[in-house]
């Protein structure tokens, strides 16, 4: 049974179950709206440090994944808490191997 896309009122953002999770991603890329916002928001980094680190990129498929991630800003920010809280427990659960030989 095919899978629907979901369409947004934003262009260059699609939804599609089979890409990421079904995380917003900038649209024929796999690049997740969530990743440009880490960049931006908590990384610092500008715009176009940005389309620097991700040369595939326009500017404004940049701009508007920033503004999905605005308009949706909660919900953004409950995933990559989680995220982050998953990677603790799991470096608990499974300690770097690399790090015990270094000392």
């Amino acid at each position: 049974m095919p899978v629907a896309l979901k369409r947004t009122k934003h262009p260059y953002i699609t939804i599609d179950p089979k890409i990421s999770g079904g995380q917003p991603v900038i649209s024929g890329t796999r690049t997740r709206v969530l990743d440009i916002a880490v960049r931006y928001e908590l990384m610092g980094m500008t715009i176009d440090e940005i389309v620097g680190e991700y040369p595939h990129l326009k500017l404004e498929q940049i701009h508007d994944a920033l503004s999905y991630y605005y308009e949706h800003k909660e919900l953004f920010d409950r995933k990559y808490r989680a995220d982050q809280l998953l990677i603790r427990q799991l470096k608990k659960q499974y300690p770097s191997k690399l790090k015990a030989k270094l000392g």
